[in-house]
């Protein structure tokens, strides 16, 4: 186990939902921790941290400066309020008092970042409310803060105080752009970009990086994204705005939503973006992939191959915010599931059996615990590698891992153990796996989803059995199918049928032509020619 549940392994986390409460109670504890270090800040005075460690202890949440002075609006700023600060720049406005354009600028700054409203506190908890309830039901889907509702509409004090503005400058203009950008004002963003132009201004890089991500929004065909992409790219040449990373990765970002079009292109943007000596980043390569990779599909295993080629050996340093998502990797036992899920999907795409399976015996499940996905490239493997014997044992992990019920799964599971004969001591526990597997549909696992029976997982259940000379129980399980209203194959009955002769047993024989014409299967006539042929029949049997 774990360090964390030595003590109490009943505690472990086992499935993806389970390490997803887990990551959540932690930092729910942490934040716990914070809103009473916050809120009662005087009995948290005592440093016991050598050297001084600053997030330890309680922050300074009131403003110092009490006066209406451009002092105390620099103070809110830093502090992020942004509500008090936008307040006391208009107190400032009223009183005829000058607020210097450096200053307008930070505050321009501050309330395009937030969306014009306070950041969450991490340590405060959450008033909760219908509102907010059907606001995070709106957002949910993208993760966007609850400002994004309220940040761009009509007369919003970004915009309100841009206007006061008699002479912005670039950096005006660019808080302006990035914030539109940012809160899905994509069409206003180019406006407003058009206006810097006619204003006889050029844009920095920030404000470019800003573009080139909401090109794809304004745009719908592919190949009119990339024209955008390329025409917002030669301006920054002719306005002499050297690219920076963060270009690279906007402009590759875009691609992603271009289709066709982005994958013949983002290999000349990084050789470009080189000639200009920037370097990929980690989230370079994490665009790049995900432009020739898409979920559910197969991608092209030799670019896989030469990103990491390209990167093994190297150390990386954040440079980039989406560089921070490989960072991740390093944090909590959710985004360690999300590591191993892919490290095990490349192992049974690129290793033999034996590979995958030592990596599977000393990782599972003291340290990670696979989905159904991973379960099913493990399956794949076994096939490939011609290593069925190990069905049963892998069924019993299924089990234990909670994927029991995932029908699809285990009806590949089925389907496997049914396909070719193996030796008699396999077939044997192939037959114990599969009545084991019977359990699962008849009683399900606590709490869960009932599993349906198919025709499919009938039959392979069925010649499993069939297959162990387990004729009695595959006979109650074909009594299943009139059960569940399915129908037999003909070819099911026919395998029943032989295996039957070996034992003689001409009543099970005629059963299994009445079952065949009570589904008025086409192959009738044909069965009844078998066992007239191949049994003794009497008078009232014939």
């Amino acid at each position: 186990s774990d360090y964390r549940f030595q003590d109490d392994p009943y505690l472990t986390p086992k499935t993806s939902s389970e390490f997803k409460l887990f990551s959540l109670s932690q930092e729910s504890g942490r934040n716990a921790a914070k809103y009473f270090i916050s809120t009662y800040p005087k009995y948290f005075q005592k440093d016991y941290a050598q050297p001084h460690i600053p997030c330890l202890m309680p922050e300074t949440l009131e403003a110092q400066i009490e006066e209406v002075s451009e002092a105390a609006l620099i103070e809110r700023i830093q502090m992020r309020k942004v509500k008090a600060a936008v307040d006391l720049y208009d107190q400032l406005q009223q009183a005829g008092t000058p607020v210097s354009l450096d200053v307008t600028n930070q505050l321009l700054d501050l309330i395009c970042f937030y969306g014009d409203c306070d950041p969450a506190q991490e340590n405060v908890p959450e008033q909760r409310n219908e509102e907010t309830v059907g606001q995070e039901n709106t957002l949910s889907h993208n993760k966007r803060s609850p400002c994004l509702v309220f940040s761009f509409r009509e007369n919003n004090n970004a915009e309100r105080i841009f206007a006061l503005l008699s002479e912005p400058n670039t950096h005006s203009y660019s808080a302006l752009i990035r914030g539109m950008v940012k809160y899905g004002a994509y069409s206003k963003a180019f406006s407003t970009y058009t206006d810097l132009l006619n204003n006889q201004l050029k844009a920095d890089v920030s404000t470019f990086n800003a573009l080139i991500t909401a090109a794809p929004e304004v745009k719908e065909k592919y190949n009119e994204k990339w024209e955008l992409i390329v025409d917002l790219l030669k301006q920054m040449a002719e306005q002499k705005v050297k690219p920076n990373l963060l270009t690279l990765n906007a402009v590759l970002k875009a691609l992603r939503r271009c289709g066709t079009v982005g994958k013949s292109q983002a290999f000349p943007v990084i050789s470009e973006m080189r000639a200009l000596s920037i370097d990929p980043s980690l989230a370079s390569y994490n665009h790049l992939l995900s432009i020739f990779y898409k979920p559910g599909h197969k991608g092209q295993t030799d670019i896989l191959q030469e990103v990491m080629n390209e990167v093994s050996g190297k150390s990386f340093t954040p440079q980039d915010p989406d560089d921070g998502i490989c960072l991740l990797l390093q944090r909590g036992l959710l985004t360690k599931q999300y590591f191993f899920a892919r490290f095990f999907s490349l192992l049974c795409m690129m290793e033999n059996i034996d590979v995958v399976l030592k990596w599977y015996r000393d990782l599972v499940p003291s340290v990670y615990y696979p989905s159904s996905n991973v379960m099913r490239d493990l399956l794949q493997v076994l096939d490939t590698d011609n290593r069925l014997d190990l069905i049963p044992q892998i069924w019993k992990d299924l089990k234990q891992l909670g994927h029991g019920n995932r029908q699809t799964l285990v009806e590949e599971l089925l389907t496997l153990m049914a396909r070719e004969k193996q030796n008699q001591e396999v077939q044997e526990t192939f037959a114990e796996c599969a009545l084991d597997i019977k359990k699962m549909y008849d009683t399900g696992d606590r709490g869960k989803v009932m599993m349906s029976w198919t025709a499919g997982s009938l039959s392979d259940l069925v010649s499993v059995l069939l297959a162990a000379q387990r004729r009695q129980d595959a006979w109650e399980i074909l009594k299943l199918f009139k059960t569940h209203n399915r129908v037999p194959s003909e070819e099911l009955l026919d395998k029943f049928l032989t295996c039957i002769k070996e034992s003689g047993d001409v009543n099970q024989a005629l059963e299994l032509v009445q079952i065949s014409a009570g589904f008025c299967l086409p192959g009738t006539p044909k069965l009844i020619q078998r066992v007239q042929q191949e049994f003794l029949l009497s008078e009232q049997q014939k």
